[in-house]
């Protein structure tokens, strides 16, 4: 079984390079990547904001394959050095304090944004932002959010928000406001479209 892996392997490089030599010699400019059905590449952006703590998250969907892949760039200074929580919210609000930002985004009929007891299934778990330095940069990759529409937008009537919490997320599921998503909001930023 090994072997026959490895020759499908082998002879979809090949295939894949016969094309692209194909389109070389053709003159032909390489593919561009697909779009999101519909809409096109969808932008967003997000202004972070906390005491002592100011940053930005960039968010961009693309089709892959038959889904939407959301690529999300995060960076921030001012947070204390170690890991942080980060976590996309049911509620587009920073104001008047980062619990106006709700749960963790988790919609559908089986949601369950309590931040601690249904973690770490929601659509709204990150990995963590490890910060060594005064500016922390995290780069990660999703399919459990959309910026389309869709049952998965985080453009949904209330929109969304991502939260960076002032602990380690630790990856497991915890009472109800044990805090083990990370603790304390220290940063908070309203995802608005571009």
């Amino acid at each position: 079984m090994k072997h026959r892996v490895i020759i499908l392997a082998a002879a979809l490089a090949a295939g894949s390079a016969a094309v692209a030599a194909r389109q070389a010699a053709a003159g032909a400019p390489p593919a561009a990547p697909q779009r999101a059905s519909g809409a096109g590449i969808v932008h967003a952006h997000a202004d972070i904001t906390g005491e002592g703590i100011s940053g930005t998250a960039d968010f961009t969907e693309s089709q892959q394959g038959t889904g939407k892949l959301v690529t999300i760039t995060v960076t921030v200074k001012g947070l204390k050095p170690g890991m942080h929580g980060v976590h996309l919210h049911a509620v587009g609000k920073c104001t008047p304090d980062f619990a106006a930002a709700g749960g963790h985004f988790d919609p559908g009929p089986a949601g369950n944004p309590d931040p601690d007891a249904n973690h770490p299934y929601h659509m709204g778990d990150l990995p963590q932002l490890a910060v060594t330095g005064g500016t922390a940069t995290m780069r990660v990759a999703t399919t459990r959010v959309t910026l389309s529409d869709g049952p998965l937008s985080l453009f949904d009537a209330d929109g969304s928000a991502i939260i960076i919490h002032g602990n380690p997320d630790q990856g497991i599921t915890g009472e109800a406001r044990s805090g083990v998503s990370g603790g304390p909001r220290i940063a908070c930023g309203v995802i608005e479209k571009k």
